[in-house]
Parts: C-alpha cells; sequence; structure tokens
C-alpha cells in the first residue's frame, strides 16, 4: 500500500496525534460524529463542549486554527441552505429587526450548521494527522471490504499519473488554438475526456495482467501486520467518550 504522493490535506509534525495509529483515530472520529449526530439540536452547551474537544486536539495535533478554518469553508453551500430555512419555514414565527423568522427553521438552521461544522472540523484534523496511505492501512486493518480498500490504493498511486496526463493534453490543446472561452470548442475538451478515460482504462487492464502474471490472487500484501496497542486505543477513545460525557451531561442537566 506504499505510495509516495502528496496528501494535500496532510501536515507533517510531531504531535501525539500524529503518532497514534490510522485505526484508533478513524474510528474515534467516527464515534465522536455519531455522538454529534445523534444529540439533540436544543441542547446548545453541549455543541459548545463538542467545539471544545475539537479545539484541544488541534492544539495537540499542532494544526493552525487559519489551516482549519480556510478548508472548512467546503460546507459554504450547506451554510446557505441553512440561512434560508427560518425564511421558508413553518409554524411559530419570531420578528427579528422586522424580518418574520420561522422558529422550526432556526432550529433546523442551527442543526445543520452546528452539526455539519463539527463534523467537517473533524474530519479536516483527522486528515492533517493522517497520511493517505495511513489512512487505507487503517481501513484495511478495521476489516473494511478489501475490494474498496484496493480500489482507494490504486487511484491513490495513479492519480498523479492522471492528472499529468489531463495536464498534458490540455496544453496540446492550448498549442493548437483551444480557447475555452468559446463554447464551440467545448468539443475539443469532450474529446479530451474521452480519450483520458480510454488511456486510463487501457492502463488499469495492463496493470492488472502484469499483477496477475506475479501472482496476484485477489489480495494484496500487507504492508504492516503491526496494529494499535492498548495503550493507543484508550488515548483515541477518549474524544468518544468525552463526547458521550458532554451528551449525557446536557441531557440531564
Amino acid at each position: 500500500m506504499g505510495a509516495g504522493h502528496a496528501h494535500p490535506l496532510h501536515l507533517e509534525r510531531r504531535s501525539p496525534v500524529h503518532a497514534l495509529a490510522p485505526e484508533v483515530k478513524i474510528l474515534a472520529t467516527l464515534l465522536f460524529t455519531i455522538v454529534v449526530v445523534a444529540t439533540p439540536r436544543t441542547e446548545f452547551t453541549a455543541f459548545g463542549g463538542y467545539a471544545l474537544l475539537l479545539a484541544v486536539v488541534a492544539v495537540l495535533a499542532r494544526v493552525p486554527l487559519p489551516w482549519l478554518a480556510k478548508r472548512a469553508t467546503i460546507e459554504l453551500p450547506f451554510v446557505v441552505l441553512a440561512v434560508a430555512l427560518p425564511f421558508a419555514g413553518h409554524g411559530e414565527r419570531i420578528t427579528w429587526l422586522g424580518l418574520s423568522l420561522s422558529v422550526d427553521g432556526l432550529y433546523g438552521a442551527w442543526n445543520i450548521f452546528a452539526k455539519g461544522t463539527l463534523g467537517v472540523l473533524a474530519s479536516l484534523l483527522l486528515a492533517a494527522s493522517t497520511t493517505m496511505r495511513d489512512l487505507i492501512l487503517g481501513l484495511d486493518r478495521l476489516r473494511c471490504p478489501r475490494v474498496f480498500t484496493q480500489i482507494a490504493t490504486f487511484m491513490l498511486r495513479y492519480l498523479d499519473i492522471l492528472a499529468d496526463d489531463a495536464r498534458r493534453m490540455r496544453i496540446a490543446r492550448l498549442s493548437r488554438g483551444y480557447d475555452p472561452r468559446f463554447l464551440w470548442q467545448a468539443k475539443a475538451f469532450a474529446v479530451g475526456v474521452g480519450a483520458l478515460f480510454l488511456r486510463a482504462y487501457e492502463r488499469g487492464e495492463r496493470v492488472y495482467l502484469a499483477m496477475v502474471s506475479r501472482g496476484y490472487t485477489g489480495r494484496l500484501p500487507a504492508a504492516d501486520s503491526s496494529g494499535a496497542g492498548v495503550a493507543q486505543w484508550s488515548a483515541a477513545a477518549a474524544l468518544p467518550l468525552m463526547a458521550v460525557a458532554i451528551a449525557l451531561g446536557a441531557a440531564l442537566g
């Protein structure tokens, strides 16, 4: 599963979070997200506690806040949807600054924004502290279907090659007078996409035949059979367990 390709979201740091095995970080992030999603939208203090937990993880992982804020903008389309809910919602309404807002819509907007933001931040922290190779290795150790991990492995290995092919094809089109500003030249782009697909398909066939001739039986050799120890599982469990404690405290309070 080894690959020497760059991971655009990975931050090379020396931190306790980076040192954890990938499978424990994946499972901790998944359980934390489940707790966040299961929390009722009216438990405002619980969401504040979750945000504080992620801030602590970010400090431990030495991930700067501006880096997180910049990449969290991926959720902006969902934020725009959330902003529209108070105006389009039904039921009880309140007036704020001359605007008639739906109470249920306000809760719905808060629900989308809070849970979406926490989920995105948790995923970014996982990506920042774990390389793509380690993510795939962690999924394999968690008994993820091998078909999925193998496809992801080949995608990671050959993605840069396909990107280079697409870049060379674009340069060739531009050198022949292609200008993407004109609609009638879209045919050249479509032909290029088709050619790239055929090239990728043929490369995949050649790679598969080469693997079969070398003894491939449907399973890639494991790069590292060692897993996480009890200490690492205990450290990673702190995040979801504290999230559960915050949720229970908010519910009982």
